[in-house]
């Protein structure tokens, strides 16, 4: 208990850094300017990406694309409109319109050679 007592006061008698010398102020803004370049290259630029190729997907639907919307209702497009709507099948006598920015995930086309 005592040894951490003499560290304390040892480091508080030392002798204080030269007048001259001035913090290194440069070098911690250049740390901070890197760690924001290396955040927005792993972190904002590839959601970036990911967000303009799921708009271009949802721009170019057409009727009997597959689709999941935000609340997980998978469906088939069934009319898409010039607004911001579409309209889906999510069952045989089940149609839902639905805003184009609620689709989540278009699904890749079946393949009739599914076994």
């Amino acid at each position: 208990m005592m040894i951490p007592l003499f560290q304390i006061l040892a480091d508080a008698t030392s002798p204080a850094a030269p007048a001259g010398k001035a913090p290194d102020l440069m070098n911690m803004v250049v740390m901070m300017g890197g760690f924001a370049v290396l955040m927005w290259v792993l972190m904002i630029r590839p959601q970036r990406k990911k967000e303009k190729e799921l708009m271009a997907r949802i721009s170019a639907l057409k009727t009997g694309d597959r689709v999941v919307t935000i609340g997980g209702v998978h469906g088939v497009v069934s009319n898409v409109k010039d607004g911001p709507t579409l309209t889906l099948k999510v069952d045989d006598n089940c149609k839902i319109t639905v805003d184009k920015t609620a689709v989540v995930t278009v699904l890749p086309k079946e393949s009739n050679n599914a076994a």
